[in-house]
């Protein structure tokens, strides 16, 4: 009983983890993109759209891929990385991070895009006409009334960072101990015939999952703007 806690435990606390520091990554940079895309016309905006939309398509091992490609130990980023701290980034929990901040992203911007698109502009001209600025109005305004699509928004990313796997096993690899999460965990349990483990981490997930449905339910049947 004891080791099949200890099975079940460093998954569940690692993948919360995960999921967590790439929420709040996902919240602050998805926020400003979504901003942009909501307030800014700019050229090449329809491109810079798909990019980000991409993940949300493409199967996870390709986004896995390129990933390893860009931040792996050649890659321009992995280089840059390396350099600087003097180790890389793949087959560390740190690496999951990115994957699922990467599969991620892609939920909390189309949420919170509408939810700022859905603001009455009339609010923002009023406050700029009262000598706020934009960033001020965005603050006090904007983003306040379109809070519950982007805290809907939020709840879908910790989610699908929650249930990440082939990006994950790409990037960070499955080393026990280290970076198997709970998606991996239940492919390596599979794998070894380990069924109780497997039966285990899965209802684990379903619920984290119901919840997560639930509780977007919830912030887009209130959301008013």
């Amino acid at each position: 009983m004891i080791i099949m806690l200890d099975k079940v435990w460093f998954p569940l606390s690692l993948t919360l983890w995960i999921a967590t520091i790439s929420s709040i990554l996902v919240l602050f940079s998805g926020v400003v993109i979504a901003y942009i895309f909501a307030r800014r016309d700019f050229r090449g905006r329809e491109l810079v759209e798909l990019l980000v939309t991409l993940p949300l398509i493409l199967p996870p091992t390709v986004i896995g891929y390129l990933l390893v490609i860009l931040v792996g130990r050649n890659g321009f980023l992995g280089n840059l990385i390396y350099n600087f701290f003097g180790t890389g980034v793949m087959f560390t929990w740190q690496a999951a991070v990115i994957a699922a901040y990467t599969v991620s992203l892609p939920l909390m911007v189309r949420a919170a895009q509408a939810a700022i698109e859905a603001v009455d502009r009339e609010l923002e001209y009023a406050a700029y006409i009262l000598g706020r600025s934009e960033i001020e109005t965005a603050l006090l305004i904007t983003l306040p009334l379109a809070k519950r699509g982007i805290l809907a928004g939020l709840v879908l990313s910790f989610a699908r960072a929650v249930g990440e796997f082939g990006a994950t096993l790409m990037l960070a690899g499955n080393i026990p101990g280290k970076t198997n999460t709970m998606s991996i965990s239940i492919y390596s349990a599979f794998q070894a015939g380990n069924d109780e483990l497997a039966q285990t981490l899965v209802i684990i997930l379903i619920f984290i999952s119901l919840l997560a449905i639930s509780l977007t339910g919830r912030f887009i049947g209130k959301l008013e703007v």
